[in-house]
């Protein structure tokens, strides 16, 4: 089987604008006629409002841009023409039978500073075109009001034809400035989603550090303490005692020692940022029940943000080999292609491994395409499974303005 998750896949937000097949016009007057004649003359009222709207908005917002509340009125009035947005696009559903998907809102949050809602408000790509849209309209409202009615007394028998005409134009305008970016909305919904694994998943290695020191390291360190403070009391008293207490703390302060040191390669192991990718996946094979092949082939090192997720991916990846695979020998590639960082992990178990068999698939598929990645499981029953992960290549001296998201991310897959 192959299942394969991308940030490419589309998320179902349509930004695209299709027209009912109209019947082509002819020497009568049907509904549809009749719905665009209305239309027409509708545009005129139409146009006067959203034209007023926004050169009252644009010269005030602009002209007080001088001040401190100039940016705030501009971007309050970008808010306010989408709203205008929304009404012709009712309009033209309604009269047009032009069916126009409604724009995502702005991912506007509580916890964002003002200045980056306002920031996000300005740049807002619908409702500037909305303020094209108007100001394009206002002749073109001036122009159609006047056609159509004239046209209603002068030539009534081929008005059907020159309503078609306009309203033609009229669909193509609404389709052209009023339809969501299919792009831009597309990546403003995956980013939403992604913030959201992000988040979760950094809440959810909280709680397992938080529960690993609680569990481990420090129920040990405590039991050590009570250990030496009792041997400490029987020193003089019962040296020999004492000294077998002292022992058993010596090997206490052992096992704490190596559970901090798995905690701490599990939130981000010291061989990957002395030594890179091929030691630290190197070190990572060597653990595995199974005979792991690496090759790394990396002429420089990506982003460290990068280099986390690959080695945290590399590292669930084996140990679903270990525990779920039957395979007796496996491997893994690492190489660069272009802009992406390639990793492949393979052996020759029985296979059967998919996103949704309970083996961390899901989260690694989804923690990948938090960062622009990709996923590929092809495991056929009866084996060999193949998994292929694509991440995008950052150089260590970018100044990428996702690294805080990425460091989240890479904390531990």
């Amino acid at each position: 089987m192959t299942e394969h998750v991308s940030t490419s896949t589309p998320t179902g937000l349509a930004g695209g604008a299709t027209g009912g097949h109209l019947p082509p016009a002819r020497f009568a007057y049907d509904r549809h006629t009749w719905k665009e004649i209305a239309h027409l003359l509708a545009n005129l009222p139409a146009a006067l409002i959203g034209f007023t709207y926004v050169a009252t908005m644009l010269a005030v917002g602009v002209g007080l841009t001088v001040t401190v509340i100039g940016f705030p009125l501009l971007a309050a009035g970008l808010l306010g023409a989408r709203q205008l947005g929304k009404l012709e696009r009712a309009r033209a559903r309604a009269l047009l039978g032009v069916r126009v998907d409604e724009p995502s809102p702005l991912p506007l949050r509580g916890n964002d500073g003002f200045f980056s809602q306002l920031w996000m408000s300005l740049k807002d790509p619908v409702g500037w075109r909305t303020v094209l849209y108007d100001f394009i309209r206002f002749p073109w409202g001036v122009l159609t009001f006047a056609v159509t009615l004239t046209s209603l007394f002068v030539l009534w028998p081929v008005l059907p034809f020159i309503a078609r005409v306009l309203a033609n134009a009229d669909r193509a305008m609404v389709r052209a400035l009023l339809s969501p970016s299919d792009e831009l909305e597309r990546r403003i919904a995956e980013l939403e989603s992604d913030r959201g694994v992000v988040v979760d998943t950094a809440a959810a290695d909280l709680r397992r550090i938080e529960r690993d020191l609680h569990d481990g390291a420090q129920a040990r360190l405590v039991n050590l303490a009570m250990g030496l403070g009792l041997a400490k009391e029987k020193l003089l008293e019962d040296p020999d005692t004492a000294a077998a207490m002292v022992d058993e703390a010596h090997g206490e302060v052992k096992l704490a020692l190596q559970e901090l040191r798995d905690l701490a390669r599990g939130i981000h192991p010291a061989v990957l940022t002395d030594r890179g990718l091929d030691a630290a996946l190197s070190s990572v094979a060597s653990r595995c029940t199974v005979p792991v092949k690496v090759t790394v082939d990396l002429t420089e090192r990506p982003a460290a943000a990068i280099e986390g997720i690959a080695y945290f991916t590399v590292s669930e990846l084996l140990q679903n080999v270990s525990k779920h695979s039957g395979a007796r020998t496996a491997s893994v590639e690492v190489w660069r292609s272009s802009d992406r960082l390639l990793i492949q992990v393979g052996d020759d178990g029985h296979g059967g491994a998919s996103l949704d068999g309970g083996t961390g698939m899901k989260g690694l598929a989804d923690r990948l395409s938090a960062v622009d990645g990709l996923f590929v499981v092809d495991s056929p029953q009866g084996g060999p499974t193949s998994i292929t992960a694509e991440l995008p290549w950052r150089d260590r001296t970018e100044a990428d303005a996702s690294s805080g998201i990425s460091r989240t991310s890479a904390t531990k897959y």
